[in-house]
């Protein structure tokens, strides 16, 4: 996470998921609107999700994994990035490579289990 420096990061942000690839976390502050939704930044692109389209993010992922395959004689199969990933925003698709779904897929995962773990720690 070499992105983002560290003493704004714990200040302004609340961190709830990382990986190589990217980062996941909610603004300290902002607008009420804006205080439930998460902002992923990865590769060059910013999202800010509800939880909604977070999840439906999810089944974009899911759906590009399982329905497209590359080449089978690509020899760029590693950075070629000839996947297109759509987004919550109907009018963005991503081109991206296996590893960069992998790792996206990763990402949405694991912000995903984090946020309902801590909704159901903090419904205890």
């Amino acid at each position: 996470m070499n992105f983002i420096n560290k003493e704004i990061y714990m200040e302004d942000i609340n961190p709830i998921y990382h990986n190589p690839f990217g980062v996941a976390f909610q603004y300290k502050r902002a607008s009420t609107k804006e205080l439930k939704k998460v902002q992923m930044v990865f590769r060059d692109t910013g999202f800010l999700l509800t939880l909604k389209e977070l999840e439906e993010f999810r089944k974009h992922i899911k759906c590009t994994m399982e329905s497209n395959s590359l080449c089978d004689d690509c020899r760029n199969k590693k950075s070629c990035r000839a996947l297109l990933l759509d987004t919550p925003a109907p009018q963005v698709t991503l081109a991206m490579s296996q590893k960069e779904l992998n790792a996206v897929d990763d990402l949405v995962e694991g912000t995903l289990f984090q946020l309902k773990l801590d909704n159901f720690l903090n419904s205890i």
